[in-house]
């Protein structure tokens, strides 16, 4: 019926129309170039947030003989929560479609290849952006047990938390899970991060007991100036943390960062004045917690809310945590050393139900999802931070128990006594 020539031709054209669609779809998942370039920058910046941000945040802090080992903490979490997103982490957080966790499918990012693409980037860049997200969060639990912890219990139970409270919370909030499914609001980690950390501190703080003098009794900070410049490396940090989460160069990382900003501005400010008040003179670690605290508190609406909702968000989250501080030292007597529950935990969970308020049009907030309004948002942000302490609370209690029956968590008397710069690692930080 038709000649070989003629043939030909039909197959020719037939196998161009059926790889036209494949080529087609193809150039719809190739990265963009100035995304990806955000996000490689956003990625830096959040890693700075803990080498040397945190570290030097929290060194500052501390008596002279522990500054080592508190360092010596957050870089050791660093590496060791690196291998572990590669080795599960990752896929069990972004990977999968079941409502509680991910799958294994992902494992040591096998089959994820170099064109592999999230969105605008390529996915072993949002791979390397959401590992500086699993890096921070444990490092944060290391001010609530600092200058009383073995080495030891740090490493088993930041490793062990990994995979048991972060990996599922952030599959919940930010992989496709139940609480993503809901619509929550949480734009760069008020539960994820905030919540998890603050809670776990927490427990962890409770189960270790206090220092001794505590709480009237303590050496005060044995540096401000090393936490000052720490605190600004958070905040220029926190830039890609916020900024970063839109993974795109655009108008909502332009808008996350100018809330950010102005929080963490206000924040400090309110701070300085709630201290002048009280004690007649502001003091730079009071300023810079505050400044913290700001940003904790603007993290997860920072990609929802106007300008002024990034000042509203500081000023509330520097009044409300500096009430944490007080109520968890002086109250609860409960030697979170470094106020991680009162400044991360309490600023996320506050920042998380006022996204739900702030984010109103009329308030110069983006919106909400269709069909939603303020109260139906309001109520899924309760549920989520219910679900996400209750979790990370039990969790982390169960964690404690079992380092406890296993490797140990406090140090001896003597080690605490002589500063576990030298009884952990046989160094220390000044030396005559």
């Amino acid at each position: 019926m038709f000649g070989g020539k003629t043939l030909l031709r039909l197959c020719v054209l037939a196998t161009a129309a059926l790889a036209a669609p494949a080529a087609a779809q193809t150039a719809t998942v190739t990265a963009e170039p100035g995304a990806t370039a955000w996000v490689l920058t956003a990625t830096a910046l959040v890693l700075l947030m803990t080498l040397p941000g945190l570290a030097l945040f929290y060194a500052g802090l501390v008596r002279s003989k522990n500054v080592l080992s508190v360092m010596m903490h957050c870089v050791t979490i660093a590496c060791l929560a690196s291998l572990l997103w590669l080795l599960g982490g990752y896929s069990l957080s972004f990977a999968g479609a079941h409502p509680l966790l991910g799958d294994l499918s992902k494992f040591g990012l096998l089959g994820v290849g170099p064109d592999a693409v999230t969105g605008a980037i390529p996915e072993q860049v949002f791979f390397m952006f959401q590992m500086t997200f699993a890096i921070i969060t444990p490092a944060l639990i290391v001010g609530a047990f600092v200058e009383r912890i073995k080495f030891k219990a740090v490493l088993l139970f930041c490793g062990l938390w990994v995979f048991v409270v972060y990996a599922p919370v952030c599959h919940w909030v930010w992989g496709g899970g139940w609480l993503m499914q809901r619509g929550v609001m949480d734009y760069a980690g008020g539960l994820v991060v905030h919540a998890t950390a603050g809670t776990s501190a927490l427990v962890l703080a409770w189960r270790l007991g206090p220092r001794d003098g505590f709480p009237r009794d303590l050496s005060p900070p044995h540096n401000p100036g090393m936490t000052m410049i720490g605190a600004c490396m958070l905040w220029v940090g926190w830039y890609g943390f916020n900024a970063g989460s839109a993974l795109a160069a655009n108008a909502a990382a332009g808008g996350a960062l100018t809330a950010t900003h102005l929080s963490a501005a206000t924040a400090g400010l309110v701070w300085v004045l709630i201290e002048q008040r009280r004690f007649g003179r502001p003091s730079m670690v009071g300023m810079v917690t505050g400044v913290i605290a700001g940003l904790a508190t603007v993290t997860p609406a920072s990609g929802f809310v106007g300008p002024l909702g990034g000042v509203a968000l500081g000023a509330a989250g520097s009044l409300i945590c500096y009430q944490a501080v007080e109520v968890i030292r002086h109250r609860l007597k409960v030697d979170d050393s470094l106020d991680v529950f009162a400044v991360h935990g309490v600023g996320g969970m506050l920042g998380v139900m006022l996204a739900a308020v702030l984010a109103a049009p009329e308030l110069g907030g983006v919106g909400y999802a269709k069909g939603a309004g303020m109260g139906d948002q309001a109520l899924t942000q309760l549920i989520a931070v219910v679900a996400v302490v209750a979790w990370s609370g039990l969790a982390s209690l169960a964690l404690a128990f079992l380092v406890e029956r296993t490797v140990g968590l406090r140090a001896r008397d003597e080690h605490i006594e002589e500063g576990l710069d030298m009884a952990a690692h046989g160094e220390r930080a000044y030396n005559p």
